[in-house]
């Protein structure tokens, strides 16, 4: 790598920290309750290895949900909860997250997260099994915003069902696009990377699809499905 001259490091470092200030901005914005169970949600994941969004990421889908008032979303990856809540929060207060995991035992966790969050137990749908097994069974055209942070091999296809379940002016987003920087990495990289790479070209290129690349977290990926 060539050195960095002074105008060059100081840029990079003004883009570093504004990232970072970014990607804090929306922490603290929701009531002590909630940010308890998110605590709560992030310390089961923490002990289970499983990775969760992080609070610019969360923010952004709340911000989304919101934008596109949100009654029905579909969520592939349900986790222990943690992008389900910053979801309910922006849906509207009758709207209902339906979610798809693998793992029985991390909806176990997200019901009691989202309880602790005080949401009503008909605010969310829980479906155990594999994505592409549930998805097909989920109505046409039926919902506002898809979130997918499942199986990176199998994203494509998160992407042709997620325009089939969403309405005209619907949001599909990804997360973890940036994959810890190999996305970009010209060095040789895991098949996962290459599906992702893929995904971006197809989004990018798709005339159904108006997108945009948001720089939080590890990459969250999103783009309206065009009316």
């Amino acid at each position: 790598m060539r050195q960095l001259r002074g105008q060059e490091r100081a840029i990079t470092g003004n883009r570093q920290t504004n990232l970072a200030f970014a990607e804090a901005y929306g922490a603290g914005t929701l009531d002590e309750t909630t940010e308890a169970a998110l605590g709560w949600c992030r310390e089961r994941a923490r002990q289970t290895g499983i990775r969760t969004v992080t609070t610019g990421t969360g923010a952004a889908l709340r911000m989304l949900a919101a934008t596109a008032d949100a009654k029905a979303v579909a969520e592939i990856g349900t986790g222990t909860g943690v992008s389900g809540i910053y979801l309910l929060h922006g849906m509207r207060p009758d709207g209902v997250l339906t979610t798809v995991d693998l793992e029985p035992e991390r909806q176990t966790f997200a019901k009691q997260a989202f309880r602790e969050a005080g949401f009503a137990g008909n605010r969310a749908r829980f479906i155990p099994g594999r994505a592409l097994d549930v998805l097909p069974r989920l109505a046409d055209g039926g919902y506002d915003l898809v979130f997918c942070d499942g199986d990176l091999m199998e994203c494509l296809e998160y992407l042709a069902e997620s325009l089939r379940l969403l309405r005209p002016g619907g949001l599909v987003c990804f997360a973890g696009v940036f994959a810890d920087g190999r996305t970009v990495d010209s060095g040789v990289q895991p098949a996962e990377v290459l599906r992702l790479r893929e995904l971006l070209r197809a989004i990018r290129e798709s005339s159904a699809l108006a997108p945009a690349l948001l720089p939080v977290g590890d990459g969250l990926l999103c783009a309206v499905k065009r009316a």
